[in-house]
């Protein structure tokens, strides 16, 4: 398959691209490579793609010294540029992970969540539409949950009290693409991510932050007093859940019933999943096994819950499992392990 990857600088984005070029896919990458974190860590993922930062121009395709793979440093949220890419490449799947990301950022910084998830997702849509691409990924959240206390977390629950504006647009997300998959036939999947951790992650996420301060004898922050819990998900986890969806195109269901509508499917070709390791660890287990991989002692500072966070995440992934046999299969404990074991090579040396 020919495949779009947009958000192939970041960390979800770089694993999938890595995996599909492994098995054989022809894979086009796409960043804007902005500046929301250290963009070193972006294009040190990109030389991993074979993809030398001196050859990258602006809205030029990119190569790699990989012979399948081609690089494209461009906004999702320039319509005229995203419509020559469909154009020119006539991809046969897309997997749209590029997004602003963080929940806390979408507090101070609103604009940026509309500009690209919801302006440029609209063009990866309106690309699709115009120029025949029929089967479309694209990145959910967990946190489009929001306020909805009954666990595990399912999609089959209605999700309508978000409490950022990151959740909101992937909310927003997913009822654009099923207007999409309803009125042009498009075949639309959104994975609602859990906690992602694992070798080149985002340094804004906890298992780095973490990881940093306890290494350079810091403390740490630990919110709402440790009482938290996350269903952290090994990234070659998800990875493999990501390819069985780009391999399955969703579809309609036949039984969809009008009257009681289930929110994860449709008449259209249509598809919500959680993705995540159905198996939520406290928040205090998982600074146990950093401190044990790192063989130090964190000092923790406790305090209250931030806004815009949620207690827990759990997620029940039954339609993944029913549809392809999904089953993640990595111990937290060797996952932890060989995050650290890629952490201290990539900061420490």
């Amino acid at each position: 398959m020919k495949i779009l990857i947009t958000g192939t600088a970041g960390f979800i984005g770089f694993h999938l691209a890595q995996k599909l070029l492994a098995r054989g896919d022809e894979v086009i990458g796409l960043d804007n490579i902005n500046d929301y974190y250290d963009t070193n860590l972006k294009y040190a993922r990109l030389a991993e793609l074979g993809i030398n930062k001196k050859d990258i121009k602006e809205n030029i395709l990119t190569p790699s010294s990989h012979k399948n793979h081609q690089f494209i440093k461009a906004d999702l949220n320039n319509q005229e540029i995203i419509d020559k890419l469909f154009e020119s490449e006539k991809f046969d799947a897309v997997c749209n992970l590029a997004a602003q990301a963080g929940v806390r950022y979408s507090i101070e910084n609103p604009r940026a969540y509309i500009d690209s998830n919801i302006v440029g997702f609209t063009n990866i849509l309106e690309a699709c539409r115009h120029y025949g691409v029929n089967n479309l990924a694209y990145a959910s959240s967990s946190s489009v949950y929001g306020l909805n206390k009954s666990q595990p977390f399912k999609t089959t629950d209605h999700t309508n009290h978000p409490v950022s504006l990151y959740a909101a647009t992937k909310k927003s997300n997913e009822l654009m693409a099923h207007t999409y998959s309803h009125l042009y036939n498009i075949s639309t999947t959104g994975l609602r991510f859990f906690t992602v951790y694992g070798p080149w992650g985002r340094p804004d996420m906890a298992p780095i932050l973490f990881a940093d301060a306890i290494s350079n004898d810091r403390a740490i922050k630990v919110f709402n007093h440790g009482n938290m819990s996350r269903d952290f998900t090994y990234i070659d986890d998800i990875v493999d859940g990501i390819i069985k969806v780009i391999d399955n195109p969703a579809k309609s269901n036949k039984k969809w019933n009008a009257n009681t509508p289930d929110p994860s499917s449709s008449s259209a070709k249509y598809k919500i999943y959680n993705i995540g390791n159905n198996s939520p660890v406290s928040l205090m287990k998982f600074i146990s096994e950093i401190e044990s991989s790192l063989n130090k002692t964190a000092e923790k500072n406790f305090m209250d819950m931030q806004d815009g966070d949620v207690e827990s995440t759990y997620a029940d992934t039954t339609g993944l499992i029913n549809d392809f046999n999904y089953q993640p299969n990595t111990p937290l404990n060797k996952g932890v392990a060989s995050f650290i074991e890629w952490f201290k090579d990539f900061y420490l040396k």
